[in-house]
């Protein structure tokens, strides 16, 4: 097979059987994608589509056993002289049903081919049959003044056989092509896994709370979900546990070195993609390091990062990282988030809910269920605690004529202006309620919500001795609203420095 390769200059296809490859600067920059797409010891690759069969040539030279085939006789030929004295096998047939009987292959190669095959579909199917358990499949494609096809195109070519596909941008490398190229060229990497029983890839994410912010990352350039924002995030490779999974993300994709002890499970989820199989996330929390902030660590991957309020956050998500966050805000531990296959990938504001909570098996038997507060004001109220209690992570749960409440995990807060109210204000120091008790995550949103807290009906008590009013091991800050109920937020294992 000729491969045909589109120049944007002339505007017209130019075949080059050699691929451009007797540039030596060329040669030498596809040399070097080739070693990184190779395995590091010798392994038996099927060049597919060889052409000339230089490609064939460069991977026989890193050492490997070669295998090309093409369904030109005279592309077959000049393949053969060039790969002389290699050991390699040049054959002319069909790149989708190469003529290799039974044999299995380390590595399948395909540069400009899928694309011209009249049945990817199939032709990607057969080429998986052909791979040896921990194979890879190197498929180097692209789109070319409107033809050919996109990364996304073969990524879900590929979703069937695997979900271990690398991608890899070419188009921003112009010592691949001998000259700048602005149309998509790339290469993907799909891994074959062994065959044995039902398995789950297994992902981990990173809560990494600023106060009341959380830290979010733009996908680009992956052929997956680019453009919507997720949490840093990956995938536990061959022989790590999960925290360590997220420790080596994290320093790869925002440069943030984690103490294992810094590093706490939020919530685990199984999820399932639309069109795909079923994945495992454990999602973890961190807190900012005002010494060591986060960058973006992989541009190649992320256009952009930036911090989003937890109780405001966007819309244009990946609708499986939204949910974890939506769980984490509502306390809950445990999760299902399947998508129909019509699903689209991001986040629908409108959209059914995928997300069903699982409740742990501890007892419930003394558990809080409810508080209910009695309110002189429902309007006031719902202002006063509808923003403390969103910003403590509860979600809005009921509404009725003459109440509200706030959700978090099994436990809510009511208040209620009931008809049978006797006073138009709380004593809190008479018997009955004295004050509500809120944990907050660190220092940092504790000043957050005490600077915010005028503003919604609240004032600060004992400011002469704020934030240690309660002691000197004991960091929380204790509001008043304007009908005399008091809460006290306090800091996790924070004392005074």
């Amino acid at each position: 097979m000729t491969t045909i390769d589109w120049d944007a200059a002339a505007g017209s296809f130019d075949e080059e059987p050699d691929h451009g490859l007797l540039d030596p600067a060329v040669r030498d920059a596809w040399a070097g994608r080739l070693e990184s797409w190779l395995p590091a010891t010798r392994g038996d690759v099927l060049d597919l589509g060889c052409g000339t069969g230089s490609l064939s040539l460069l991977a026989a030279g890193q050492g490997h056993r070669v295998t090309a085939v093409d369904r030109s006789p005279k592309m077959a030929e000049l393949a053969r002289a060039k790969l002389a004295g290699t050991g390699a096998e040049v054959l002319v047939g069909d790149a989708g049903l190469p003529p290799v009987g039974e044999r299995a292959f380390d590595v399948i190669l395909a540069r400009h081919v899928v694309w011209l095959l009249p049945d990817p579909a199939a032709a990607l199917a057969h080429w998986f049959g052909l791979l040896k358990p921990g194979g890879r499949l190197v498929l180097i494609e692209g789109v070319w003044g409107g033809v050919g096809l996109s990364a996304a195109r073969v990524t879900s070519l590929l979703a069937p056989h695997t979900e271990r596909v690398h991608h890899e941008d070419l188009t921003g490398d112009p010592r691949l092509w001998g000259k700048e190229v602005d149309d998509e060229r790339y290469a993907l990497v799909a891994r074959a896994e062994p065959p044995h029983r039902h398995t789950e890839v297994v992902d981990v994410h990173l809560i990494l709370r600023r106060g009341p912010d959380v830290l979010l990352a733009r996908r680009a350039n992956t052929g997956y979900a680019d453009g919507l924002l997720n949490m840093p995030s990956g995938h536990a490779e061959d022989g790590e546990d999960v925290r360590e999974a997220m420790i080596r993300e994290a320093a790869e994709e925002i440069g943030v070195v984690l103490d294992p002890d810094e590093v706490r499970v939020a919530l685990v989820m199984q999820h399932r993609g639309p069109g795909g199989g079923a994945r495992m996330g454990w999602f973890f929390v961190a807190e900012y390091d005002a010494e060591h902030p986060p960058r973006n660590a992989e541009p190649e991957k992320c256009s952009e990062l930036d911090w989003f309020p937890l109780d405001a956050l966007p819309d244009d998500m990946v609708a499986y990282c939204r949910a974890g966050l939506d769980g984490y805000r509502a306390g809950e531990h445990f999760m299902i988030h399947w998508h129909e296959d019509g699903d689209p990938i991001a986040h629908r504001p409108d959209g059914p809910s995928r997300a069903v909570a699982l409740p742990p098996a501890a007892e419930r038997t003394g558990r809080v269920h409810h508080i209910e507060l009695w309110v002189p004001d429902l309007a006031g109220a719902e202002r006063r605690w509808g923003w403390l209690l969103t910003r403590l992570g509860h979600l809005p749960y009921q509404r009725w004529a003459d109440g509200r409440s706030w959700r978090r995990g099994e436990s809510y807060v009511v208040v209620e202006q009931s008809p049978d109210l006797t006073a138009g204000h709380h004593d809190r120091r008479r018997p009955g309620l004295n004050h509500l008790a809120f944990h907050v995550a660190d220092r940092a949103t504790l000043d957050s919500l005490t600077a915010e807290a005028p503003a919604y009906g609240w004032r600060l008590l004992h400011p002469e001795r704020h934030p240690y009013a309660g002691g000197d091991g004991h960091c929380a800050a204790y509001l008043e609203d304007e009908v005399g109920y008091e809460v006290e937020l306090v800091v996790w294992a924070a004392p005074r420095p």
